[in-house]
């Protein structure tokens, strides 16, 4: 696994042969940040990983500029590894949550510019995060949500979608916050 750009960049680390976790593809990575970086500026936003897995999203987040990377992942051995990265290249703006992110949506309070989530494509709750993003008060106005997912799902009905990427197998549906005119008057 590699960090693609940022201050970070073409950091290299070895993802251990016991992780159930795939990280995202190179390939599929730095394209969907291509598409991000024309949505959001990442210098300085604070951003939420869920599903965290190998670390691979935060870390291009935090090498990205991003002030602060939420990471929230349940495995142990897998968070685990994402700590011992983080202090390999002495990131200190990440705040590792070692726990369940259905848990972690219902008591989170706090808002984020950007939520980022690789759940396992066969997680059966998959369909349901949009949902408890987009209406869980977690993101800023003008916040997005990037969900990836597989070839099987499909979020073209919901009227908060506003892109669609496909590269190869992999997927990204990304939403945006709905900003109503109380929002816009604040």
């Amino acid at each position: 696994m590699r960090i693609i750009t940022g201050i970070y960049k073409g950091r290299h680390f070895d993802i251990p042969k016991t992780f159930k976790a795939r990280p995202t593809t190179d390939f599929a990575k730095e394209n969907i940040f291509n598409v991000v970086n024309g949505l959001i500026d990442l210098e300085d936003a604070e951003a939420l990983d869920l599903f965290a897995g190998t670390g691979s999203i935060s870390f291009e987040l935090l090498s990205r500029g991003c002030s602060m990377v939420t990471s929230v992942e349940r495995d142990r051995e897998h968070a685990r590894f994402i700590q011992q990265c983080l202090s390999k290249i002495g990131a200190k703006n990440c705040n590792l949550v070692k726990g369940d992110v259905f848990k972690f949506l219902k008591s989170c309070h706090k808002k984020f510019d950007m939520v980022f989530a690789d759940p396992p494509y066969a997680l059966e709750e998959l369909t349901s995060l949009p949902s408890l993003v987009l209406d869980g008060g977690i993101l800023k106005p003008d916040g997005i949500f990037v969900l990836e997912h597989g070839r099987d799902h499909d979020f073209s009905a919901d009227s908060r979608i506003i892109d669609h990427r496909s590269y190869g197998s992999v997927n990204f549906s990304i939403f945006k916050y709905p900003v109503t005119s109380a929002e816009t008057e604040v």
